[in-house]
């Protein structure tokens, strides 16, 4: 049987970050070294990585980078090593790197989908063997947190290739938990499964659609998924979702599944397209260099989620349940409308 993680408190840890230099991974390094960790940042522009590096250490933190494309083995074993040399090993490993993908699985190349499943599905799976390897040998363990989504649960029309990516990944991480539990390694394994985060992601997606790409709402801050991964490295979960509105489409998705596919189908297919021609950036064929934490998503952004303060006890189980009910049910209402 599994022997448990003896987890440090934050200000104690280094903490290994892939996907750093955007998005939900730039926004858990710099919210870990104001809590405190040293943070080793991973992706792979190195302009951007440096000019981050350089912030929090300006801000008085502790912080390395390493330039890696997570596809490739070697340069995720250079984090691991790296991270030896700087901090003599590291206690949480979050893999946080990804690309999106739009466009209907008939107009997407199958070219990006591999190259798509090499950084999604691969790099997580290299980043989390190279971790559980090198947590084991720790006496104290440590925690592997791996990014996600709620598309891991419930698929989205016009990111067919991204939910094929994420589903993949919760059948990995969930295999991963198994084994190191029955070696009874010291090691955490926590999935964790953003909803529409208001990052970069639509800028920084391959579009292969005739419309510029957007994101479904509801939206939520990247602030939100970053407290939950340093809160689960500190207090690990098995899996939990950052949204309340994530998890009312996979529940929607399970108990009315067809009405779910009409409203997909509907709702879902113009909210992830704008009255505009699509850009020609993208970060699949190029690493994207600028330091961007927010996307530009022009509606309302979430700062927070009770929903899942609540799974990770902060909040009344009674206030917590009446908030859920009334969103399930308003979700439904959706449903019956459409």
């Amino acid at each position: 049987m599994s022997t448990t993680p003896n987890l440090k408190s934050l200000e104690e840890q280094v903490i290994v970050i892939t996907g750093a230099s955007s998005g939900i991974g730039l926004t858990t390094a710099r919210m870990a070294a104001d809590r405190g960790a040293r943070v080793v940042l991973a992706a792979r522009s190195e302009d951007a990585l440096r000019e981050a590096t350089e912030e929090i250490r300006a801000d008085g933190g502790e912080a390395e980078y390493v330039v890696a494309d997570v596809s490739d083995r070697d340069d995720v074993r250079e984090i691991a090593e790296t991270t030896a040399e700087s901090y003599g090993g590291f206690d949480t490993w979050v893999n946080g790197a990804a690309v999106s993908i739009y466009g209907t699985l008939t107009d997407v190349p199958v070219e990006d989908m591999r190259e798509q499943f090499e950084i999604n599905v691969w790099g997580l799976l290299y980043g989390s063997l190279e971790a559980a390897e090198r947590l084991k040998e720790r006496d104290e363990g440590g925690a592997i947190v791996n990014i996600g989504s709620i598309v891991s649960d419930r698929a989205i029309i016009l990111q067919g290739s991204y939910s094929a990516s994420k589903h993949a990944v919760k059948g990995f991480t969930d295999t991963l938990r198994m084994e190191l539990e029955r070696e009874g390694a010291p090691v955490s394994v926590t999935l964790v499964k953003p909803s529409a985060t208001d990052t970069p992601f639509a800028e920084h997606a391959k579009n292969h659609m005739d419309a510029e790409a957007s994101l479904p709402a509801p939206v939520y801050a990247p602030e939100t998924v970053a407290r939950t991964i340093l809160d689960v490295a500190e207090d690990p979960q098995r899996e939990i979702t950052v949204g309340a509105g994530g998890e009312n489409m996979v529940v929607l998705g399970r108990t009315l599944s067809s009405a779910m596919d009409t409203l997909m189908e509907t709702v879902f297919y113009d909210q992830q397209r704008k009255d505009r021609p699509p850009s020609d950036r993208n970060g699949l064929d190029e690493p994207t260099r600028d330091l961007e934490e927010r996307g530009s998503y022009e509606g309302h952004v979430a700062e927070s989620s009770l929903y899942t303060r609540f799974r990770q006890g902060r909040v009344p189980t009674a206030v917590a349940g009446g908030l859920a009910a009334t969103a399930l049910y308003a979700g439904y209402r959706a449903i019956r409308g459409r």
